[in-house]
């Protein structure tokens, strides 16, 4: 029998706390190790600090990158930062320590227009060290890209691609409900946003690599953010939202090729909301529309699409890669490592 996938979790927020605890249901992997450098983290059980039913597991955080990492893991499990500027360090040590990475940084899942350097150094690293990372999760990484992609492969002609995606954002955590500017007065939603605070992480990606996977050739990006007004009373397990202050937002990127529309993705992420749903177009020959009643939910699929990338990441040839090049599906819990 082969020796069971070696994981550490790198980040234990609540969406690093949402994967261990979906990576512990899964019999080929042993988790061993985790990284954090909160105080309130550091030193305790990591089943304690994810509210694991059966704690305490026996495996401590720490807050020493390099120790864990020294313990020779299959994969490192990676989710600290939306910017992939800052996390690149932290992405580098680990493709040095022999891991494989899959992260859920939004700039890594599609970073080659944005972040070019940082792309060929990570891909170049990767190679030496003989190891693939990827930057996935639900958006980006499935419904606004890989989802779109998958869809066209029963076309014969793609000459546009539109996806439209509206999230009740009243049941999910308050880092979430934060970033959206929920409760937030209008004036104070236009200065976060001005700010670089109050955003979805990711479309841009997805733009491009809907645009490079269906050949659309689009040549400029442009991304609108405005506030979505609450217009009467909202309240949430976290907060409250008076009429008129910001329930969320409403996010628009597009991709132009010679001034004309490519590529559409729209995010209306708001507190309220009366129904979630994702939906995607393709123009072309045929025409096809798909809309998920409900959608999808964002904690949920997150851990869930970084954990079932594992097997795809494993067996990756080394470098960098994207959820457009995996060949993703479901990892049972009972898979045989």
């Amino acid at each position: 029998m082969r020796k069971k996938i070696r994981a550490i979790q790198y980040g234990v927020g609540p969406i690093g706390a949402a994967i261990v605890r979906l990576l512990r249901e899964k019999q080929a992997v042993e988790i061993i190790g985790a990284i954090d450098t909160d105080p309130a983290k550091a030193g305790r059980d990591l089943g304690e600090v994810v509210g694991a039913a059966h704690a305490p597991w026996g495996i401590k955080v720490s807050a020493d990158a390099a120790k864990v990492l020294s313990e020779a893991a299959d994969v490192v499990m990676h989710s600290t930062s939306s910017y992939l500027s800052d996390v690149a360090e932290q992405l580098l040590e680990c493709l040095a320590a022999e891991s494989c990475v899959v992260s859920t940084c939004e700039e890594l899942a599609y970073p080659f227009r944005k972040h070019p350097g940082i792309a060929a150094k990570l891909d170049a690293t990767a190679k030496d060290w003989g190891v693939a990372l990827v930057g996935t999760g639900v958006n980006p990484g499935f419904v606004m890209d890989k989802l779109v992609l998958t869809l066209a492969a029963v076309s014969q002609r793609v000459e546009a691609a539109k996806a439209i995606r509206i999230v009740d954002a009243s049941k999910r955590r308050l880092p979430l409900q934060k970033k959206i500017g929920a409760g937030m007065t209008l004036e104070e939603f236009k200065e976060k946003v001005a700010a670089g605070v109050v955003k979805h992480h990711g479309l841009p990606e997805s733009v491009a690599m809907v645009s490079d996977g269906l050949g659309l050739g689009v040549e400029e990006i442009t991304e609108t953010i405005e506030p979505v007004v609450a217009r009467e009373p909202v309240k949430t397990e976290f907060l409250e939202v008076a009429a008129g202050q910001a329930a969320g937002l409403h996010q628009i990127a597009r991709g132009l090729a010679g001034g004309q529309e490519k590529v559409y993705m729209e995010l209306q992420m708001y507190v309220g909301a009366k129904e979630s749903s994702d939906t995607i177009e393709l123009s072309g020959q045929p025409n096809i529309r798909m809309t998920i009643p409900g959608g999808t939910h964002g904690d949920i699929a997150t851990a869930a699409v970084v954990v079932n990338s594992i097997p795809a990441i494993l067996d990756a040839p080394a470098g960098l890669r994207t959820s457009r090049d995996l060949p993703m599906c479901f990892f049972p819990p009972t898979a045989k490592p």
